[in-house]
């Protein structure tokens, strides 16, 4: 540690910094606007009296006497004159640097590109929407999204992603998170499957199916297959593909049935996307558990008003599509 560069364990600048009270630049600049004692202690709510004190106590900091008396009323000196402008300057910086965050955003003049990781339904049903709604209000904001091949945190704590969009698996504890809205999982085959024809879907006709199943990770087994083994059924998955769309599209053209998260389907903003590929959907004849998706976000971005205002949109699109009881 240089010895110039400190005083005992306080850098200099520091020590000079403590002798500076930054309190007496409001007090100052009400009074050279003001060039009265009263009118300067009405400005900042305080007494007449108290604001003497603080005039006198400014005439000792900056060895000038500032206001002096004209006649009835207070005229500045001409150091007083001189700092004017740069005093209320500063008060008006240190103003908005302190100004809370939100107070400051004008979407029409925001230019920022966001990036945002998400699976492929939400791309392909949801997409367009979010960016209708951010385009109406901030015309100059772009959307990046960006495949999700895991649900690593490092790309939003290095600032690779802005936002992610999907189930929080991650055991990275500083991660913020905003439910966008609750999901199950739901079964999926092709108008005309013989699954359908017979009426209700018992869990013994859904096990003797053949199946495709949707993992990122190229796994056969999943939770359909746990609550299947909890009444002492298996069923036989014969194909897996890396995404919920990608197994939908092979049930529409095969034999296989599917099991996918309900908002695949479609939703309130978008046509019957399901129905759309030829799928018929019905309840899966086991209990699996509801599961969350979530907006997630680094905290270095939680204050940031134009993220903020990012959250906010895609969470009111989701309200829409995807109503909750």
């Amino acid at each position: 540690m240089c010895p110039a560069l400190c005083v005992g364990w306080y850098p200099a600048y520091l020590v000079t910094m403590r002798a500076v009270d930054l309190n007496l630049l409001l007090p100052l600049d009400a009074l050279l606007t003001e060039r009265s004692v009263t009118g300067a202690a009405r400005r900042l709510g305080l007494s007449p009296s108290a604001m003497s004190r603080t005039l006198a106590r400014l005439r000792r900091v900056t060895g000038d006497p500032l206001l002096v008396q004209a006649g009835r009323g207070l005229v500045p000196t001409p150091y007083a004159e001189e700092i004017s402008g740069q005093v209320h300057t500063l008060c008006r910086d240190v103003q908005a640097v302190l100004r809370p965050a939100a107070g400051r955003l004008d979407l029409a003049s925001v230019h920022r590109t966001f990036t945002i990781r998400a699976g492929q339904s939400f791309v392909e049903l949801l997409a367009a929407a979010v960016m209708a709604a951010v385009a109406e209000a901030a015309p100059h904001v772009r959307l990046r999204f960006v495949p999700k091949p895991d649900k690593e945190a490092d790309p939003l704590r290095d600032g690779r992603v802005d936002l992610e969009i999907g189930v929080l698996g991650t055991s990275a504890p500083e991660l913020l998170t905003q439910l966008l809205f609750r999901d199950r999982l739901v079964g999926v085959a092709r108008s005309g499957h013989p699954i359908l024809a017979a009426g209700t879907v018992t869990p013994e006709r859904y096990a003797a199916c053949g199946h495709v199943a949707a993992s990122r990770r190229g796994e056969f087994h999943g939770p359909v297959d746990d609550a299947l083994a909890e009444l002492g059924l298996s069923r036989s998955v014969s194909l897996v593909v890396p995404r919920y769309p990608d197994a939908m599209r092979v049930a529409a053209g095969s034999d296989l049935i599917a099991a996918v998260p309900r908002s695949c389907l479609g939703n309130g903003l978008a046509a019957d996307h399901a129905a759309g590929l030829g799928l018929e959907s019905f309840d899966l004849p086991v209990r699996t558990a509801e599961f969350a998706i979530s907006a997630i976000w680094h905290p270095r971005l939680q204050a940031d008003p134009a993220h903020r205002w990012l959250r906010e949109t895609i969470a009111t699109v989701c309200r829409r599509a995807y109503p909750q009881e």
